[in-house]
């Protein structure tokens, strides 16, 4: 079974887009971002929900494609419409044993992208095994939290921290 592993950046209060989807704090080049760009590579299966996908959107993502081409991509939505020659897979809102069912068969890590109530679910379900932050130095004030409205309480064991010059934290803990 490959590990599920939720990678995203996070402002200090816990938000990983401000207002309206605003991602402008975070960093958008640089170390930070190049060892992010170094993780997406080992990744082998991308899952994420409708709006995650969408967001997309403006940056020039059109309905159907691959936002991560070297990555089988599975989009989890009841309304989501993509064309018939789509190069994602939409599947309905899925059962816990369909997570783990994608688990044990991708060709290597799952990532969990963008985050918000569809990681919140993952987490309540057990279904990450691992979490990587990009801890920016900066406050939202508000948008979209971490795992969005019902955040399970647990443990989790850090195993890995590294400071980046401009003021980044990466963390990386495993589920306890």
């Amino acid at each position: 079974m490959h590990p599920i592993i939720y990678d995203v950046a996070v402002s200090l209060d816990g938000f990983i887009c401000g207002r309206s989807g605003d991602t402008s704090k975070f960093a958008q080049d640089g170390p930070v971002v190049e060892d992010y760009a170094g993780r997406l590579r080992s990744y082998k299966t991308a899952i994420m929900g409708r709006k995650t996908y969408e967001f997309g959107y403006r940056f020039g993502l059109e309905a159907g494609q691959n936002p991560y081409t070297h990555m089988k991509t599975i989009v989890f939505s009841d309304t989501l419409q993509v064309p018939a020659e789509a190069n994602i897979s939409v599947r309905p809102t899925p059962l816990r044993e369909e997570i783990l069912e994608l688990a044990h068969d991708s060709d290597g890590p799952l990532y969990l992208c963008g985050g918000g109530d569809f990681a919140g679910w993952m987490l309540e379900q057990g279904l990450i095994d691992r979490l990587i932050l990009k801890r920016a130095p900066c406050v939202l004030g508000n948008g979209i939290g971490l795992f969005g409205r019902n955040t399970p309480a647990l443990s989790m064991s850090r195993i890995n921290t590294k400071t980046y010059v401009n003021g980044y934290v990466l963390e990386e803990f495993a589920v306890l």
